[in-house]
């Protein structure tokens, strides 16, 4: 949310219907009679040297002004959490197509034969607020072979279930205890050319890695004192976001291609001038340091960083409009940011009007972004191709463009 002087000015007031016109809301205020405006709820600053403005809220991400590329103008046409996520990661609002994770794992291949190409992580707040779900298909496969879908790490229990061998069966007996497995589906797969096959073989296989990968993953014994603190007070506590954070420099050092983080939490329909506040103490300090750590590594200019969501939240307040407790989803204008990977540092790209409502310039559609990420990745998104039920699928579809102005 932009800090607009008009916001301040107008806190209670109606949003003219100049502004907000025949915008799609969520059935939760599309009936409204009132749309009271809530400007930012923290005061806002320029950061770094390029003056970018943030929240005061966001000390940690503003630090790195001069290394991000913020970009204000991401719209999308999603209204709900579930099809929001879906259509930034899979390209469609319906689930059943390969997740952004899935169509580079399929394009770029392997760097690693010991841990999962596209490896994803969850996390909550801490108050367990928000009741969105992380369903499987944010990170599946779709039609692709089911060989590229992610692998989620457990943030309670083992990391990985059934790594460890049961009792009485030693690494010698299970690996013996594979190959013969192996023979068999090698010569099933002669004989069907099922591609399943190929990707239970090939599961079996990374799975008997894992099992001595994975300990070695979570041993942070090796990690310097000023790198956990730089995570904060959480980077060692199993199944939050700054240690997911942690995790997520390690796999990268080791090669995994695609990492996705998912925390819930971030909906703020009655709760936003308490929960809004503790969404970033929670997440912003270690995104930060992520992106600081791969920059101290010499990893940053090679690895690409965004962050964001699958919609903003709307300038107008949610609840009683004498005192609105919350906003609703909104996806007419909203931001992200991105850091390395050959994007353009100390950039703020697009703008909208000063109620945050409407795009002035320089639009970016969830399409266009994904365009723009797999160019980054060294991907012309209109060529990853995989031919399905009699046409060629990708995961713009039949859209997107990349965005430019945000690449170095």
């Amino acid at each position: 949310m932009n800090a607009t002087p008009v916001m301040r000015e107008m806190a209670g007031k109606d949003i003219p219907d100049s502004v907000r016109g025949t915008t799609r809301l969520s059935t939760m205020s599309a009936s409204y009679g009132k749309w009271p405006c809530v400007p930012a709820i923290k005061p806002h600053k320029a950061y770094g040297a390029c003056g970018m403005t943030m929240s005061e809220m966001l000390p940690s991400v503003g630090s790195l002004a001069d290394d991000i590329c913020l970009v204000r103008s991401m719209h999308t046409e999603a209204v709900n959490h579930a099809p929001g996520v879906t259509l930034f990661m899979t390209g469609a609002q319906v689930p059943g197509r390969p997740s952004m994770g899935a169509w580079l794992s399929y394009g770029l291949g392997s760097e690693t034969d010991n841990l999962p190409t596209f490896v994803v992580m969850t996390s909550s707040d801490k108050g367990k607020t928000c009741g969105q779900l992380f369903f499987d298909y944010y990170w599946g496969s779709g039609f692709l072979p089911s060989r590229f879908q992610g692998v989620r790490f457990r943030n309670t229990g083992d990391l990985v279930p059934y790594l460890t061998n049961p009792p009485g069966v030693s690494p010698a007996g299970r690996r013996a205890l594979l190959d013969d497995i192996a023979a068999m589906n090698a010569a099933h797969l002669a004989d069907y050319g099922d591609p399943e096959i190929d990707t239970r073989i090939a599961q079996y296989e990374m799975a008997f890695h894992m099992q001595s990968s994975v300990q070695e993953l979570v041993d942070f014994s090796g990690e310097t004192q000023p790198t956990i603190e730089r995570y904060g007070a959480d980077a060692l506590n199993k199944g939050t976001y700054a240690n997911n954070c942690l995790i997520a420099r390690r796999l990268l050092e080791r090669g995994v291609r695609f990492v996705q983080l998912m925390h819930s939490g971030w909906d703020q329909h009655g709760n936003l001038f308490t929960q809004l506040e503790q969404q970033c103490i929670d997440t912003e300090g270690p995104s930060a340091a992520l992106v600081r750590d791969l920059k101290d590594r010499g990893m940053l200019d090679d690895t690409l960083i965004v962050w964001g969501g699958e919609f903003g939240r709307t300038p107008f307040g949610q609840g009683d409009p004498a005192k609105p407790a919350g906003r609703d989803h909104f996806g007419k204008a909203y931001s992200w940011w991105l850091a390395g990977g050959g994007v353009k540092p100390g950039t703020v790209y697009g703008s909208t009007d000063e109620f945050g409502w409407n795009i002035t310039e320089k639009p970016v559609h969830v399409h266009d972004m994904q365009a723009t990420m797999l160019h980054l990745c060294g991907i012309d998104h209109t060529r990853l191709t995989f031919r399905y039920q009699g046409r060629e699928y990708r995961l713009t579809d039949v859209h997107g463009s990349v965005v430019e102005g945000i690449l170095a």
